[in-house]
């Protein structure tokens, strides 16, 4: 069933313009990359089907890789010198479409392409890269990326599995001297892999020297032989079910004493020499260790990439749900209400829909920023890397069980996808990354772009740094487009004296709440008085730390948003009737997106004086009206997501 259609729209819904316009401009520069990832996965055959075994979806996910890698899906994310092609884009692209099939198949090509894959062409030199990644992109070498242990997850300085080199044989001996130091949740190591890229403590010494660590490395190390039995030293483990990602074969991995060669130390940023003399061209372990992790945010742009892939159509099966399913005599006792006739559903599922879309723009600019490989920009990227995996894996997890509850009882059979998804989804927010330590570390990164010394600073060290702070601190903005400058100087440099639809305004209160957190979060970190105290007042504004994080990334998505639709017309290809309604539609979407978030954080807007009372109302009779100028273009906002119709496939949406 269609949705009603606004007066002015030109009939655009019925005759899909409106959609096909919209599409355009969300998929952006690597369109024909998701075009192409669209037409191979829209089979039905595709979902997740609950009444599988373990065993049975392992081997499905696998076998659909198998059929990727035929195809050659893996090839963008690898150097032409390498065997690929060379378009990071198109890789990240790639995956992120992935997320409307089986979220196990996405989870598990990162796995192996994106962590695996990603570490041995980051990490390594030419000696790995013959080795192994022609292998790594044909499947014929399965690996997994050992990380994670059961005593340090996000802490990944304070590993505890050793690398000790031997120069008697030339080799490095790895080893799991605690039960904590247990690799543990690894994608691929229960049954797959037959290699893992191992981060450990890498300990040597040269010929006058006594060993010593020389912080964490990352090496190859075989885990099992080609009919699937562990390698002598290695024994691994199935973690079993999970909440969700039954095609993922998570693992453990313990290790006693197994001998690898030297040439298996990944040795691009740290190599050991026969003797057992270390060296690096990066002089300070420090500055080295965040390298070598910088090297590798790829995979966290792939979680976030997927998990908005994720919301958007758990989005978009409620959305048509909602255009279906009617309740309660309609005024005109012709028949029920719609139930997206309703405001409060309405209010449920259309600013999620806008966020969605405020996401889907910013994660094209995050795509772009990625292929630069620009390394003044790198911590920078690094850091909004961060704030934007959190945001969207948190909106992700809240969309997908807020559209599950908006289809009621038919939301909760699996055979409509939704409960399916929200297991799925769940550990997006914890995996690559937990997002409460990513938010963190992006208010470390604002705070900490004021001295280079000040980054991986302990919280005693960073709170004597931010004691010697000027008293007021300036964040420092990204660098701004001319298009958001154009809009900041046709604005009121006070919000309060302009309209709320202004572009300008709008930066403006996102950006002055991101101002007055970050040098209020400065002040209280400056009441140490001695070391004693330091982690005390560092965990005590640890939560307005982690607010200055999630307003930072809630404002460059802003930004990244109406910077796109400010182009719209030259995206679209062309100055027509439709681009120009699309243009109208996308920014009342834009309005909503920044109506619902200031919505969402009006305490503190009022409690700080940054809008008043009278504004604070005129804001939630904003979302009101927009969500109804946005009901007529429902349908069409949510198909222009572009998600296969096989993938679409829900028993609810065939009767509502």
């Amino acid at each position: 069933m269609s949705a009603p259609v606004a007066p002015d729209s030109t009939d655009l819904d019925s005759t899909d313009t409106l959609t096909g316009v919209l599409r355009t401009v969300l998929d952006g520069q690597w369109h024909e990359t998701r075009d192409s990832v669209r037409q191979n996965i829209d089979r039905v055959d595709l979902l997740p089907d609950p009444s599988h075994t373990l065993d049975q979806a392992r081997g499905r996910i696998l076998a659909t890789m198998r059929d990727l890698a035929a195809q050659g899906f893996a090839a963008p994310g690898f150097a032409e010198g390498h065997g690929g092609t060379g378009d990071v884009g198109a890789a990240v692209t790639g995956i992120e479409t992935l997320g409307y099939a089986d979220l196990s198949l996405m989870v598990k090509s990162g796995v192996q392409w994106g962590l695996f894959g990603g570490a041995v062409e980051n990490l390594g030199t030419a000696r790995h890269h013959e080795k192994y990644v022609p292998g790594i992109i044909s499947l014929d070498v399965l690996g997994c990326f050992a990380m994670t242990e059961t005593g340090h997850g996000s802490n990944v300085a304070s590993l505890e599995t050793t690398a000790t080199y031997d120069p008697a044989t030339a080799e490095f001996v790895i080893h799991s001297p605690t039960p904590s130091a247990r690799k543990d949740y690894i994608g691929g190591a229960a049954e797959h892999a037959r290699v893992a890229a191992v981060f450990a403590q890498l300990i040597t010494g040269g010929p006058d020297e006594e060993p010593e660590g020389r912080g964490v490395h990352c090496f190859v190390v075989p885990i099992r032989d080609d009919d699937g039995h562990d390698l002598p030293g290695v024994i691994t483990s199935d973690c079993g079910h999970k909440g969700g990602l039954a095609g993922v074969d998570n693992g453990r991995i313990l290790f006693d004493n197994v001998r690898i060669p030297a040439e298996n130390l990944l040795n691009r940023y740290g190599d050991v020499a026969a003797d057992g003399t270390y060296s690096s061209p990066i002089e300070s372990t420090n500055k080295r260790f965040f390298t070598m992790l910088g090297t590798l945010i790829r995979g966290r742009v792939c979680v976030a990439a997927t998990s908005g892939a994720a919301a958007r159509k758990a989005l978009t099966l409620a959305t048509r749900y909602g255009l279906l399913r009617r309740q309660f005599d309609a005024p005109d006792e012709q028949g029920e209400v719609t139930i997206l006739d309703y405001l409060g559903h309405q209010r449920t599922l259309l600013p999620l829909i806008a966020k969605s879309y405020a996401i889907a723009f910013a994660q094209n600019d995050i795509t772009a920023r990625l292929t630069e490989a620009d390394p003044d920009g790198a911590r920078r990227l690094e850091a909004d890397v961060a704030g934007f995996k959190a945001y969207s894996t948190w909106h992700a997890s809240n969309a997908v069980n807020v559209a599950r509850e908006a289809c009621g009882g038919a939301g909760y059979l699996a055979e409509n996808q939704l409960s399916i998804i929200r297991g799925d989804i769940d550990v997006f927010t914890t995996f690559e990354g937990d997002n409460t330590v990513l938010y963190q570390l992006v208010g470390k990164e604002l705070l900490g772009a004021y001295a280079e010394d000040m980054r991986g600073l302990s919280a005693r060290g960073w709170v004597r740094f931010v004691a010697t702070m000027a008293r007021d601190v300036v964040a420092e903005k990204t660098a701004v487009r001319q298009v958001i400058q154009t809009f900041l100087d046709d604005s009121d440099e006070n919000p309060e004296d302009s309209n709320l639809t202004n572009r300008g305004t709008q930066i403006r209160l996102f950006r002055n709440r991101e101002d007055h957190l970050l040098r209020t979060c400065a002040q209280r970190l400056r009441k140490s008085s001695s070391d004693e105290d330091a982690f005390e007042v560092f965990n005590n504004a640890q939560d307005h730390l982690l607010k200055v994080g999630q307003v930072h990334t809630e404002r460059v998505i802003l930004e990244s948003m109406i910077a796109a639709i400010a182009e719209c017309e030259e995206r679209a290809g062309d100055g027509t009737e439709g681009a120009t309604v699309a243009r109208e539609v996308l920014w009342k979407v834009c309005d909503l997106f920044v109506y619902s978030a200031l919505e969402a954080d009006l305490g503190w807007f009022l409690m700080h004086r940054h809008v008043s009372v009278e504004r604070a109302k005129a804001i939630r009779r904003g979302v009101n009206d927009l969500c109804a100028d946005l009901r007529p273009h429902a349908r069409a906002l949510v198909d222009a997501f572009g998600i296969p119709e096989s993938l679409l496939t829900a028993p609810m949406l065939d009767h509502g």
